[in-house]
């Protein structure tokens, strides 16, 4: 992919497999090729989020917890979730750490931007259309 997808990103979120060390392994170079791709100002400092998917599949994990910490480490205390697809474990949470990085990166980078008090915003969900019954 090239520098026009990823322009103005503020966070790049790097999935692995658990169950695969060679997933794992590409984590690094999907980094830096981002990196090389987008040319941050702020290289080594840009935001990432680690997520090593299926989780579920506790008896085929192969990517230990002590190679994941040590990776996020050396890569300035890189926020790290296992999750769930399949079951939808730890989702939500991987993605509002995911968010609340990339928006705490974009109000570094964008400070006289006011937000409206999220106290007055109203978030109303449509019903879906209720189903005719048949005959």
């Amino acid at each position: 992919m090239g520098i026009s997808f990823y322009r103005n990103t503020d966070l790049c979120v790097l999935v692995f497999d658990l169950t695969s060390e060679d997933s794992f392994k590409g984590v690094e170079a999907w980094r830096n090729d981002f990196l090389q791709i987008l040319n941050p100002p702020d290289g080594d400092e840009f935001p990432f989020v680690l997520i090593g998917n299926k989780s579920d599949r506790e008896g085929d994990i192969n990517v230990t917890k002590e190679q994941i910490d040590s990776y996020c480490k050396e890569h300035n205390n890189m926020p790290y979730f296992s999750v769930s697809a399949k079951e939808g474990k730890n989702l939500e949470e991987a993605f509002n750490k995911a968010a609340d990085v990339a928006f705490t990166r974009y109000m570094k980078n964008e400070p006289d931007i006011i937000l409206p008090d999220s106290k007055n915003l109203k978030i109303e969900r449509k019903e879906e259309p209720k189903k005719k019954k048949c005959c």
